[in-house]
């Protein structure tokens, strides 16, 4: 096992949201009587739900906590990227920890439940724990203390730059989840160049079960065995 420690984003990596997400975005948009192209919300919150709402409803007081109410109910029956539940288990049984940094609130736990994976994580960060939203380090930084792992122990998976720049500005690897984009391997370091300082990942995976394939591999060029 070469990591010990995987700091997992939630949604557009475990959570196959971003379907329902951005039909409550554009259901929030209609009730505040102006609308965008689907295709467009789609995109905007694959960057961050930041940039959607300043891309289309910046100037509308209390659109977020609208969006946010709209979308937790078509969470209460959360849909997982097929794999989610077999790579999380796989790693806690095989000597692992897994670990969680959201951006939402404390419903993130309730998610975790109704999914039937909370059971694998060993320490949940959501917004509510109060630490700056990613790009920021800080709850990884936190993770790292808490759980007395070392960073090159320890590698941050999510499906966004801001995950990967995170990761590295807190001094661990990172694994980039881009379904339909060619893995980096699976199992090899990615050397594609994000166009972005910060945000080229260590490693690329188009599937979830891949990151078990570089979690199983202990021996990568250029790494040390472990």
């Amino acid at each position: 096992m070469y990591y010990h420690g995987y700091v997992w984003d939630l949604g557009g990596t475990l959570l196959d949201n971003y379907a329902s997400s951005a039909r409550a975005f554009a259901d929030t948009l209609q009730a505040c009587g102006r609308s965008a192209p689907y295709e467009e919300i789609y995109a905007a919150l694959r960057v961050s739900t930041n940039h959607a709402v300043h891309a289309f409803a910046s100037d509308v007081d209390g659109f977020r906590e609208w969006y946010r109410e709209r979308e937790a109910t078509t969470l209460t029956v959360p849909v997982l990227f097929d794999g989610a539940a077999t790579v999380l288990s796989a790693i806690v049984a095989e000597g692992g920890q897994n670990f969680m940094v959201s951006h939402r609130d404390n419903q993130v736990l309730e998610i975790l439940d109704a999914a039937d994976i909370a059971q694998y994580f060993s320490v949940v960060v959501t917004a509510d724990s109060g630490f700056p939203r990613k790009p920021a380090p800080d709850s990884i930084q936190h993770l790292l203390e808490v759980s007395a792992l070392l960073p090159d122990q320890v590698v941050a998976v999510g499906d966004r730059p801001l995950d990967i720049e995170a990761a590295h500005r807190a001094g661990v690897d990172s694994i980039l989840f881009s379904p339909g984009k060619p893995d980096s391997g699976p199992g090899q370091p990615d050397s594609s160049d994000a166009g972005v300082a910060g945000t080229t990942p260590t490693f690329t995976v188009a599937r979830l079960t891949d990151v078990l394939v570089v979690h199983r591999r202990g021996a990568i060029s250029g790494y040390p065995q472990m």
